[in-house]
């Protein structure tokens, strides 16, 4: 080999020793983080949260790819989280709160390991029946076929206390079925109501009222009357607007829990505070909204709003720069 090919390869070694240095230090050369994010059934408000947040997070950021994965819903999101399996996902304030304390429906497993980000929306129960047909209470859905949400979901699990607490969960003929194919077998007559456990308005119960006439029940009352909120406090009052679905022609009186965005204690400090930096920009936020309009309700006042779990501290750096006090339950 001449002095001058050496000083040729010199140079080219330095040089790519050189772009792997950079490669090294500079966060837009790092590797990629691949990030999965639990949504929901189709049909559900979880989908359009886990898929508006997953693109918006990708696109404003080099290094990070969030890829959104349709899931049975909140209590299977929260043991995807514990395990792992998923790195963000939505679940119920009560469903992380009753599955940190082992106290999920038969399942005494205690899924530890989840941590919240922020507060979503409020989700009210839906109990939809078809005008006309009599049916005043829950109580008198006892012996008739109801569709309860997918196996494994928040909407199934809420059904399950609600219904067992009033004392009808093994008098009505239930039904797992997600959201649409719920309105799609109740609009043909295989269904005399359906549960729906989501911010409103729903395209599922829009679906129901554009094909029937729909009544919303008043579970609310049903809840009082059996001391429902003293039992499970996270749930609270709500009322569901008048005018909200064709026919609706006044509030209805239920109850609603928190929607959460979620991770585990695996995720990095800098991926978690980057992620909510970003959703929760001017911009991300008018993205969310206009994906889905129950995104109002994301607002840095409201960030934490009814976390009933630890917060993640990536998060938590996040809220306190923005003034929050960051609370810190068992």
């Amino acid at each position: 080999m001449t002095m001058k090919g050496g000083y040729r390869l010199s140079i080219v070694t330095i040089a790519t020793l050189a772009l792997i240095i950079c490669a090294w230090s500079s966060p837009a050369l790092a590797k990629k983080a691949y990030l999965a994010y639990g949504g929901g059934p189709v049909g559900g408000t979880f989908n359009y949260f886990a898929n508006a947040m997953a693109s918006y997070i990708s696109k404003s950021y080099d290094d990070i790819e969030v890829s959104s994965e349709g899931s049975g819903g909140s209590t299977a999101n929260l043991k995807r989280l514990d395990k792992g399996d998923v790195d963000f996902g939505i679940v119920y304030s009560g469903d992380a709160y009753l599955g940190r304390h082992g106290r999920l429906p038969e399942d005494g497993n205690k899924y530890t390991n989840v941590r919240a980000i922020s507060y979503l929306y409020g989700a009210p129960a839906h109990l939809v029946v078809k005008k006309g047909a009599g049916y005043k209470s829950a109580m008198d859905l006892a012996g008739k076929r109801v569709a309860i949400g997918n196996a494994g979901s928040g909407a199934a699990a809420a059904a399950e206390r609600f219904f067992r607490h009033i004392g009808i969960w093994d008098k009505i003929k239930r039904q797992n079925m997600g959201y649409s194919a719920a309105a799609s077998a109740f609009n043909d007559g295989k269904l005399d109501a359906f549960w729906v456990f989501v911010g409103y308005p729903n395209s599922s119960v829009i679906e129901a009222a554009a094909r029937d006439e729909i009544q919303l029940l008043n579970v609310h009352d049903d809840a009082v009357q059996t001391g429902f909120y003293d039992v499970y406090p996270f749930y609270s009052p709500v009322q569901i607007p008048a005018g909200t679905y064709r026919g609706q022609d006044g509030p209805t009186k239920s109850f609603q829990d928190a929607a959460y965005w979620c991770t585990n204690n695996v995720l990095s400090e800098d991926l978690v505070y980057r992620a909510v930096s970003c959703i929760y920009s001017p911009e991300g936020l008018n993205h969310m909204v206009a994906a889905k309009k129950t995104a109002s309700s994301m607002t840095i006042v409201d960030g934490l709003k009814g976390v009933a779990i630890p917060v993640h501290p990536g998060a938590a750096k996040f809220w306190q720069e923005k003034g929050l006090k960051v609370p810190t339950p068992e």
